[in-house]
């Protein structure tokens, strides 16, 4: 029951990260109201990180800030730490 509500979350999270990273090239381009890059590193965080980094790759939004493109990969790989944890020692 518990891998079914981290999947859920998982995909729940991932979706509402590559909608506001759309959003948020969609807003560079019209020059209006942008999403805080604080709001987009922390749903990275929370486990948006690797369908942000893709989306990221390939819309080419945020791709030379140095914060996303090492942050986001180390957020990944802390997410895989906590997976493999959660899994082999739970």
């Amino acid at each position: 029951m518990e891998g079914l509500v981290f999947f859920i979350w998982f995909i729940l999270i991932s979706a509402v990260s590559i909608i506001m990273t759309v959003y948020d090239k969609w807003a560079a381009k019209r020059k209006k109201r942008r999403v805080p890059e604080r709001t987009l590193l922390s749903l990275g965080i929370v486990g948006g990180a690797a369908a942000m980094y893709l989306t990221m790759k390939m819309i080419r939004h945020k791709t030379k800030k140095k914060k996303f493109m090492v942050g986001l990969p180390l957020q990944i790989l802390l997410h895989v730490l906590i997976i493999f944890c959660f899994y082999f020692f739970a």
